[in-house]
């Protein structure tokens, strides 16, 4: 067994949320970036680990079973990564389902909101792109307003269309900060927050959230992310070491198409900081 993987990722998505690859296509991908250690960690669902696992076990591939959770905070929508998760636990399922439950009705309002400036058709259009048809994002979104010409790219959808206060947004309700947490530790997982340098939060409202999530049982926060600059990944090392986190390492790969950062390509994390990897152990080869 490795004492310590040279090149981790831990959070990355399938088809079975809103990546472009298929479980095992993620991972043949991985392993041929020479990933050591992958966690697929799909959306609010954990349908794609059994075939992510039978893939890894196949290259040679030390897997780790995770996911995504969405959660609302400070009126911003903040993902929380459990890594290590036990998927069949009835605590996390039944919080993954209620989550999902919100997904259809956002679909059905956003598309509703959009049909009002003219832009009619768009939940059938992204329905298309969504092969997991009961978990439709707004990636799904983007990918389908891409294909009709109203933005150059997905990224041009979400900062004129899909965001807060543009056309195509609309206000949803996910988990607690502590029920998100609360479920990731039931199934034995490490709590992890995801991105942090995406979320529109000031430096206080940064360290309330953090100071939250260490309260509601957190361990552990992204340093390095697909997402991240250099400025940002020195912020949240900091913050890794002020508040005890333990520091992750992430591409956040949805697809070639979409991700800055292609599976295990990203930077290495900063010295002095206690790797999440230390924590599982038990999945490494």
């Amino acid at each position: 067994m490795k004492t310590m993987p040279l090149n981790p990722d831990l959070h990355c998505h399938s088809t079975v949320s809103d990546g472009w690859l298929a479980p095992a296509e993620v991972v043949a991908r991985a392993a041929a970036n020479g990933v050591d250690l992958l966690a697929l960690t799909d959306h609010d669902e954990t349908g794609g680990l059994a075939a992510a696992a039978a893939a890894a076990r196949t290259q040679g591939l030390a897997f780790v079973p995770g996911v995504e959770v969405s959660v609302s905070w400070a009126e911003e929508t903040v993902h929380i990564v459990g890594l290590g998760i036990d998927a069949a636990n009835p605590v996390l399922d039944a919080g993954l389902r209620q989550v999902r439950s919100g997904r259809d009705e956002r679909a059905r309002r956003m598309s509703d909101a959009l049909a009002e400036r003219g832009i009619h058709g768009v939940l059938e259009g992204a329905l298309k792109y969504a092969r997991n048809p009961a978990l439709v994002s707004r990636a799904h979104f983007a990918r389908y307003l891409v294909e009709i010409g109203c933005a150059p790219s997905a990224g041009e959808v979400f900062r004129h269309y899909l965001v807060r206060g543009k056309p195509g947004f609309v206000e949803t309700q996910w988990a607690r900060l502590d029920e998100a947490v609360g479920w990731i530790r039931a199934a034995g997982g490490v709590p992890v927050v995801a991105h942090p340098g995406r979320y529109r939060l000031s430096d206080a409202q940064m360290e309330t959230l953090l100071a939250a999530f260490v309260d509601a049982g957190g361990q552990g926060v992204e340093v390095v992310s697909g997402s991240h600059s250099a400025t940002k990944v020195g912020k949240f090392a900091r913050y890794a070491r002020r508040y005890g986190l333990l520091a992750s390492r992430a591409s956040d790969f949805h697809g070639v198409e979409e991700s800055a950062v292609d599976l295990g390509r990203c930077d290495p994390l900063p010295a002095g900081l206690t790797p999440v990897w230390e924590r599982l152990t038990d999945y490494m080869i």
